[in-house]
């Protein structure tokens, strides 16, 4: 079963930059994806890359978040800049069982493999 590790989480000042990173076990490759959640908010998919590194973004991060792959691994990053309290949230890390991202890829159930989630909270 592929195993997915999120790792980078932590506190960070408003407008500072936080890196996260994913893992994802195994020798196969698969678009990979970040989702975040709030409390009493729903879960939000806010970006996704393909193996080939085609990259997409919720509009709520769009311009100051940005994802990134390791070469033909499955680790990929999540660079977040202009950090705001709103992103205080658990980072969760998911793959997919395609290589490229799917059709509607901010929803979960597109996703079959998750981490257990990375703190991130930003404070003034």
């Amino acid at each position: 079963q592929v195993q997915v590790e999120e790792s980078g989480g932590g506190l960070v000042q408003a407008g500072g930059s936080l890196r996260l990173s994913c893992t994802a076990s195994g020798d196969d490759r698969y678009a990979m994806a970040w989702f975040r959640q709030a409390p009493e908010k729903e879960r939000e998919g806010i970006s996704c890359i393909s193996v080939a590194g085609a990259e997409f973004y919720g509009d709520s991060v769009k311009g100051h978040f940005s994802i990134s792959r390791d070469g033909m691994d499955n680790t990929v990053h999540l660079q977040m800049n202009n950090l705001k309290a709103e992103d205080t949230a658990i980072y969760y890390c998911a793959a997919a069982v395609t290589r490229t991202c799917p059709g509607s890829w901010r929803l979960g159930s597109r996703y079959k493999y998750w981490g257990q989630g990375t703190q991130v909270t930003v404070s003034s």
